[in-house]
């Protein structure tokens, strides 16, 4: 008996085959379900987007063409997933851009309605995995756009204002990529406190009504309006000026600016009861000492603040000292 296992070991290792099993099933190569669908009302038209199955539900890529069935209707209580697809409409296939689809629905025929939405993918020989989730979406009439936007540069940053009938807002500025939310607001203003002077930025509002249950209806995208803020927003003025005399010197200290753009601070002094005339410019340490003096005689002084724009703030309060 050992001999015959020896024999059928050796052909096992000659054939290189360890295990010979039974034939493994054909795959069924049924696509996967659309497990992100979204939809959206936005303006006159329902948006509906998600991202195209590239797998079966067997984990294997698909090769073959597949059929995109998306469907739009109303269902009475309780929902039945057949009732509704065989009374709701189809929608057109959409262009597809790398692998997501995006419809674009006319809303008129849903408004005061509750629309609900779901798709389905049908591969070879019109294999499918059901419907995806459904969505149900509150269609209502389309919110106004925000009118007359405009964009005004402030010591603050970028605030924009903007003329709308609605209670909600949302801000979208422009990037490398296209326009990314920054802002929803609840009045028709907003200020962009992350912009930078000398930078280009472009805004888009867009009003936005609520529906409930975590949903909103949009309305379109207003004008696009285009700022490169400048600065030209001088520093607050220095504050706690107090000059004092020493052996052959007059000292002046302050207390110190925090705007971040400050560049230094500009001495202003006048002899006896002369006009105050600029001294020196200096930079951000909040003292000087003014050595060009004599003894016997009266000085004021006054200071401001200059950023690095160069713009300059208002100045002190003249304060007097006397050299003895």
């Amino acid at each position: 008996m050992s001999r015959v296992f020896a024999a059928l070991a050796a052909a096992l290792v000659t054939t290189g085959c360890g295990y010979v099993g039974e034939p493994m099933p054909p795959l069924a190569n049924v696509p996967a379900k659309v497990n992100d669908l979204a939809a959206v009302e936005r303006g006159s038209r329902i948006i509906v987007a998600f991202t195209i199955p590239s797998l079966t539900t067997e984990g294997m890529e698909i090769k073959d063409p597949v059929k995109l069935d998306l469907r739009i209707g109303t269902a009475g209580e309780p929902f039945d997933a057949g009732a509704w697809a065989a009374h709701a409409k189809v929608i057109p296939d959409a262009p597809v851009k790398t692998g997501l689809a995006r419809y674009e629905i006319p809303a008129t025929e849903w408004i005061g309605k509750e629309a609900i939405v779901a798709v389905r993918v049908i591969g070879a020989k019109g294999k499918e995995a059901g419907w995806s989730s459904f969505v149900i979406l509150p269609v209502v009439a389309a919110p106004e756009p925000p009118a007359a936007v405009t964009a005004t540069a402030t010591a603050q940053g970028v605030r924009l204002a903007w003329r709308a009938s609605g209670a909600n807002f949302r801000i979208f500025r422009k990037t490398t990529a296209g326009f990314d939310p920054v802002a929803t607001v609840q009045q028709p203003q907003w200020t962009d406190t992350s912009t930078e002077f000398g930078k280009a930025y472009t805004y888009v509002v867009q009003t936005i009504a609520a529906l409930g249950n975590n949903k909103d209806a949009e309305s379109e995208l207003s004008p696009e309006v285009t700022i490169t803020p400048v600065d030209t927003f001088p520093p607050a003025a220095p504050t706690g000026l107090a000059p004092s005399a020493a052996a052959n010197t007059i000292e002046l200290v302050w207390e110190r600016n925090t705007e971040p753009d400050l560049a230094g601070y500009r001495i202003y002094r006048a002899v006896g009861g002369g006009a105050l005339e600029k001294l020196a410019d200096v930079g951000q340490v909040p003292s000087y000492s003014d050595r060009d003096v004599e003894h016997g005689k009266t000085y004021r002084y006054a200071i401001s603040a200059v950023d690095q724009a160069g713009n300059e703030s208002a100045r002190t309060a003249p304060a007097e000292v006397r050299l003895p």
